[in-house]
């Protein structure tokens, strides 16, 4: 039988200024998510909203294998659009961990 690589997932967590949240939720819906997901190996994004504690927003990525964070695809989105460094100037804080899936026996 074929081993298969573990899935992986990426968790990012941003809490962003107040006065720009708006603006940080256009951006993450209209342009963000859909960068991430013409990469090849990233199958989904979810969006959370903290209702108590921080960082407020967490963004889930479930991966084909943590290696796809690897790819030419996904590493030449990393310098971002103009849209997305104006973004990250109001943010406060960011989380981001990438892990890979622990196999389950029945």
């Amino acid at each position: 039988m074929a081993e298969t690589k573990p899935r992986g997932l990426l968790l990012v967590m941003i809490e962003v200024e107040p006065a720009h949240e708006a603006d940080f939720n256009r951006w993450y819906n209209e342009e963000h998510v859909p960068e991430r997901l013409s990469v090849p190996g990233i199958l989904n994004a979810r969006r959370f909203v903290a209702i108590e504690g921080e960082p407020k927003y967490l963004a889930l990525y479930d991966l084909e294998s943590p290696d796809v964070l690897q790819s030419e695809a996904y590493t030449k989105l990393l310098a971002g659009t103009p849209w997305t460094n104006e973004t990250k100037k109001h943010w406060i804080r960011s989380v981001r961990n990438v892990y890979r899936e622990i196999p389950t026996t029945p």
